[in-house]
């Protein structure tokens, strides 16, 4: 299928791609020791359980009931992941992209650029500094977030975020949270994922084209005439008898 995009205006998302040009994905840290090694057999266990033997590609959407999403501090070891009650984009990506390789599933670390408007921008940056963080993730309307690529096919991906517990539709139409940009990490040589109608270069940041609406508008049906049944002569009624 193929889509027409919309014109729009980039400036700002240049902007952005260049802020967070040398941004790596986050990654959950190891002690080395028992401490982490218990903590991230713990987490996988429970991913299984969890799972109870469904689909390997069904999210793990028990993360988000387990933690809040919030401010988290960094860098950050498995260990310390377990205790949170609170783990921002990042830590919560980092978990999925690990569950889904413990689950077999080819994965791969994914970075998005979304827009918002400005009183979420100013919420976020406000309780981000209460819990005295950084805000390096929110650019003039746009905030930089995680997740995780997932192979359904030789070369076709799926993007989970892993905040919003749900598959990013590849039909974007802009707006509040739409999807402006992704990258999606691949060591060894480059290559491009088919994700629905787009072809995302690896490790470089790829601007997702807008849909029109016609995408959003649905089809008028055609209602078909029904057949009607011929009319059925009136029955001659017998004269009243005669008394």
């Amino acid at each position: 299928m193929v889509i027409e995009v919309e014109q729009m205006a980039t400036a700002d998302l240049d902007a952005g791609i260049q802020n967070w040009q040398n941004f790596p994905a986050s990654s959950i840290s190891h002690h080395g020791g028992a401490c982490c090694e218990v903590a991230r057999d713990w987490m996988i266990g429970m991913d299984f359980s969890q799972l109870n033997g469904g689909n390997p590609l069904t999210g793990p959407r028990w993360l988000r009931q387990k933690f809040k999403w919030g401010p988290s501090k960094w860098p950050m070891h498995w260990c310390e992941a377990v205790r949170e009650k609170t783990l921002d984009c990042g830590a919560l990506a980092a978990l999925s992209h690990q569950l889904f390789l413990a689950r077999g599933v080819r994965s791969f670390a994914a970075q998005f650029i979304l827009e918002f408007n400005d009183a979420s921008k100013r919420h976020w940056q406000e309780t981000w500094a209460a819990e005295k963080t950084c805000t390096h993730w929110i650019s003039e309307g746009l905030i930089y977030h995680e997740g995780c690529a997932v192979a359904v096919g030789e070369n076709e991906i799926k993007l989970w975020d892993a905040t919003a517990t749900w598959w990013i539709n590849p039909r974007q139409f802009g707006g509040y949270a739409g999807l402006l940009a992704v990258r999606v990490f691949k060591a060894n040589a480059p290559r491009e994922f088919s994700w629905g109608a787009h072809s995302v270069p690896a490790n470089t940041w790829h601007k997702v084209a807008r849909a029109t609406n016609e995408f959003a508008t649905p089809k008028p049906t055609i209602k078909l005439a029904a057949k009607r049944r011929p009319r059925r002569a009136n029955k001659p009624v017998a004269p009243a008898a005669l008394v």
